[in-house]
């Protein structure tokens, strides 16, 4: 326990001189530290000196992953960098950006938003929508939606107030709703063109929630599972000619 503590209280400079390169995203600096702390005793409980690896090396890992952690606990009151990739750009991009920038202002080359994604996709190997994402997400800080819009009073709206609904509006429930009970009573129609076997087999197959394997409905049916292959494909072709009988236009309709 006294070697364990002298240790950790000599690599104490190494804590805070990599908490301080996390100091620009405004939690408290002594937090920074405190965690890093955690990291570096971690570090000393889990390091091999047999493995011939210097100690500085392995604990740098573990207290910039524990401030790290702890930034992304609570940068935001909603939870940033769920993934690798958003946690990949949560600390990278900024740093990126800035890169662009710098390079752009040497070249005079004017700047455009879809490429520097593109760059920053590439280089952290992550999709550019993330990039997108993070950006908007980097943009602002924390704002309640119950706060006005404006210190005016005139507009009366709350940031809650012009949020987009992206649900389905009434009308197109309802053209859903009739829509699916068509699409169900032609479905069953079409199902009556097929045998007993076929219409267990594309029930299971193709109707329920959990599809049953070709092997598993071999042994219910007492054939091989190449024989309810075969009887599933000669059972989708009946219901694809019914179908064009029964839909005006079924590709439309999103039967087929």
């Amino acid at each position: 326990q006294s070697a364990l503590h002298e240790l950790t209280s000599a690599y104490l400079r190494l804590v805070i001189a990599t908490a301080g390169r996390y100091r620009h995203y405004g939690l408290p600096t002594g937090d920074l530290i405190q965690e890093g702390n955690i990291g570096l005793m971690q570090a000393a409980a889990r390091f091999e000196p047999e493995r011939a690896l210097r100690f500085s090396t392995y604990a740098t890992w573990w207290i910039r992953s524990s401030i790290q952690d702890y930034i992304l606990r609570n940068w935001s009151i909603v939870r940033t960098g769920t993934t690798a990739a958003q946690k990949s750009l949560f600390f990278n991009l900024r740093r990126l950006q800035a890169r662009i920038d710098a390079e752009n202002q040497v070249t005079g080359r004017p700047s455009s938003g879809r490429e520097s994604r593109e760059f920053i996709a590439t280089q952290l190997n992550v999709s550019v929508d993330d990039v997108a994402a993070m950006e908007g997400r980097l943009s602002g800080a924390d704002r309640s939606l119950n706060a006005p819009m404006s210190n005016s009073e005139d507009t009366g709206l709350d940031w809650q107030d012009v949020l987009a609904d992206d649900r389905p509006l009434p009308d197109e429930i309802t053209i859903d709703a009739l829509d699916g009970e068509v699409r169900r009573t032609w479905i069953s129609r079409a199902m009556t063109k097929l045998n007993a076997r076929e219409q267990t087999i594309i029930r299971a197959r193709l109707m329920n929630d959990q599809t049953d394997t070709l092997e598993s409905l071999g042994g219910q049916l007492g054939i091989s599972k190449e024989r309810v292959r075969q009887i599933e494909h000669q059972a989708l072709g009946k219901l694809r000619s019914a179908l064009l009988k029964e839909a005006p236009n079924p590709h439309a309709c999103g039967l087929l």
